[in-house]
Parts: C-alpha cells; structure tokens; sequence
C-alpha cells in the first residue's frame, strides 16, 4: 500500500501543475457566472437556472479532466520513459494502475471541492443571503463525483491499450451512451422491430448506467433524494470501477511495453 499510496501522491503533484487543469476550472466558475447572469434575466427562476447550469459546468469540466488529465499523465509517462523506470523497481503493474487511479481521483475530488465552493457562491448570490448548503444539492454533487471516477477508471482502462486520441472518444462516448442507455432501451421497445430491442437492450446492460447519477434536474425542481440512491449508486460505482480497474491491470500486465 505504501508503493501505491507513493504513486498516487505523485500523479496528484503531476496533476496539480499541468496548466489545463486549471484552465478548465477556470472556465467552469466563468460558465456559473454566466449561470448568474441569466438568472438575473429570467425573473423568478433565478435559482433553477443556477443549480441546472452550476451542476452542468461541475459534469461537464469535472469529466474533461477525468478524461485529458488521466489520459495525459499515463501518456506522457510512457512517452518520457519514466514509466520503465518506475516498472524496473519493485512496483506491480496493478500497483501502478491502482496508484494512479487513487491519485486522479484525489485531484478530482479536489477540483470538484473547488468547483462546487464557486457553484454555492453563485447560488447564495442570486438567493440574497448564505445558509447551510441543501442535502439534494450535496448530494447531486456526490453522484457527480461518483460518476467522474467511474470515467476516470474507463479512461484508465482504454489507455491500457490505444492511443491518448482513442481514449479519449471511446471514454467520452461510453459517457453519452451511458447517460443515454435508458433512453436507447425506452425508443428500442417503442419500435415494433426484435433486433431493435435487442440491440437497446444490449446498449443498456453492457455500457454504466451514467443516467442513475444525473439528478440535477430533481434537485433543481426542489426534490429531495432518497437515501437508497444514495448506498445504490455508491454500490454500483465501487463494484463497477473494481472491475475496471482489474481488467486494466490484467491487460497492463500481459502488456509489452518495450
């Protein structure tokens, strides 16, 4: 554990100086001033406009970095050659992959920590006065999270194997198939064709399920979320990313890297 605990502090250190990182959090606390702008437009809806947006730029930014950060850093490891000599000491391959996937996710909860501190001062603004943040909106927050390290273990998995590019798109495209994959299987069993819903029901159970982490439009209407959602999607999320992160060691290890 120390080996992996020392690879995870490092990538965490890696993470905290590439400059991309904070363009992106730069960009999302811009995009929730922008969220503050429109509700100032839009009369009455003010609050609505800023937790659909906010929690929006948190998804969205949070999952570039998941995705380009990762990829980047095991990349430009292998690129570097620091990899090899980092594999020539006693250090398992498992223990590389598991080191890394703690230390993205340490950056990612940091970086969604942050995002979400500018999200609550956005929404404190546009409601006149600072209270204690809401359950629901803590815990759309959470199930963001859940659903970044889900990404961040995928995208571990592809660079396994392809190219930073490929990683990149089949990561980003399980994302939009798996926020999807309710609605794939609903349209599948609207059209009256059998291999049309065997094809949205193959969609459904063989991408995650990123739908079960959205609630922001739940939370934005004001609707509480249930307890059992919570222990489910953190269920889901651990055995998921457990098995993830052993398929990418188990291809790392049979990987030749010379």
């Amino acid at each position: 554990m120390q080996r992996v605990a020392a690879i995870a502090l490092n990538t965490f250190r890696e993470a905290v100086r590439d400059r991309v990182l904070y363009n992106l959090i730069v960009f999302a606390l811009l995009l929730m001033g922008t969220a503050i702008l429109f509700g100032q437009i839009s009369i009455g809806v003010e609050s609505l406009i800023v937790v659909n947006l906010g929690l929006a730029a948190v998804t969205f930014f949070g999952l570039a970095i998941a995705i380009f950060i990762g990829i980047g850093l095991v990349y430009k490891e292998m690129d570097q050659r620091t990899l090899y000599v980092l594999l020539a000491k006693p250090v398992r391959r498992g223990e590389f992959i598991l080191g890394k996937f703690c230390g993205l996710g340490l950056t990612l909860l940091v970086n969604t920590a942050l995002m979400a501190v500018g999200f609550f001062l956005a929404l404190w603004y546009v409601q006149r006065r600072i209270s204690l943040p809401d359950p629901s909106l803590l815990a759309a927050l959470y199930f963001i999270f859940l659903a970044l390290l889900l990404a961040t273990a995928l995208a571990l998995f592809f660079s396994c194997f392809s190219s930073p590019v490929l990683s990149a798109a089949f990561t980003f495209g399980l994302f939009i198939g798996g926020s999807l994959a309710d609605d794939l299987r609903e349209l599948g069993r609207m059209v009256e064709l059998p291999w049309v819903k065997m094809a949205g029901d193959a969609v459904y159970y063989a991408v995650p399920n990123f739908r079960n982490f959205n609630v922001i439009a739940g939370v934005a209407q004001g609707h509480p979320v249930p307890a059992a959602l919570l222990w489910q999607n953190t269920a889901y999320a651990a055995l998921y990313i457990g098995l993830v992160l052993a398929a990418s060691a188990l291809i790392f290890q049979n990987r030749n890297l010379k």
